[in-house]
């Protein structure tokens, strides 16, 4: 079956020269769903000194990080020589073009200060942080869509969608793909994962490992930057982006369990 892509409008309000549009929105709904989902992790986390005001000052840091992480990243993973030659476009954001990896680098460096300004150690409040993010992710794959960016590859059969705007090849809707394995899906298993007492580090780790094998494996389905294409081994850019993450996610959580491990000695280790 071949669907067709709806192309929808891409503003969503039009209140004469002001235009509001569906992935300004998206953006928005990411910064409620934080706020929303944070407040609940606070009030179930009482006894650890959380309170809502503390969310809404990591969203104040945060939203600084996203931006310019994201634009910084996209700069300088993507295309570094063209805004070598054009550094003045660096500044303009309006073009497009942001990187999910440059942008958490900038929430992280962001988390940081915010930490370091509130006496707090920098990775309970990664591991606060890190389940209130995927639907935040899930929000911008779906402003992808409806602005029609991103597609997929094409999936060589009569099954997928047409961007018409590309090509009449059905494609793979990779937008969607990534809107429920880094949004939908890695949210539940990092609220699931939180809502028990974790080793500090733990969760940070399970979302840096949990996003960067989703990422990984949604990267086959989408389609390559045509300035970039196909690298090494056969691997995206992002896909190599993403290696970093798992490994650095899969060290976090063996370093936080045997760290807690250590912490709490067993019978044996009394016994010697």
């Amino acid at each position: 079956m071949t669907l067709v892509h709806p192309q929808f409008d891409p503003i969503a309000i039009q209140l004469g020269p002001l235009a509001v549009r569906w992935y300004g929105l998206m953006y928005v709904a990411a910064f409620v769903l934080f706020v929303v989902l944070g407040r609940v992790r606070a009030r179930r986390n009482m006894m650890t000194g959380w309170r809502a005001h503390d969310v809404d000052d990591m969203l104040f840091y945060g939203v600084f990080g996203v931006i310019l992480g994201g634009r910084l990243g996209y700069v300088v993973f993507y295309k570094p020589l063209y805004y070598l030659e054009h550094p003045l476009e660096i500044f303009a954001v309006w073009q497009g073009g942001m990187s999910f990896h440059g942008g958490m680098l900038g929430v992280l460096v962001a988390l940081w200060f915010y930490a370091r300004g509130r006496g707090r150690r920098w990775l309970d409040v990664t591991d606060f942080v890190a389940p209130l993010v995927p639907l935040g992710l899930a929000a911008g794959r779906l402003g992808n869509f409806i602005n029609g960016e991103l597609w997929g590859r094409p999936t060589g059969t009569s099954w997928g969608m047409v961007f018409p705007q590309v090509d009449a090849l059905a494609r793979h809707p990779s937008q969607l793909y990534q809107f429920a394995l880094e949004g939908v899906l890695l949210f539940a298993i990092l609220w699931i994962y939180a809502s028990r007492a974790r080793p500090m580090g733990a969760v940070s780790g399970a979302f840096l490992l949990g996003y960067g094998v989703m990422r990984f494996v949604a990267e086959f389905a989408r389609e390559p930057d045509a300035f970039l294409g196909i690298l090494a081994l056969g691997f995206t850019m992002g896909q190599w982006l993403s290696l970093p993450m798992i490994a650095a996610g899969a060290a976090m959580m063996l370093w936080a369990n045997l760290r807690a491990g250590k912490a709490h000695p067993t019978i044996l280790d009394r016994m010697k």
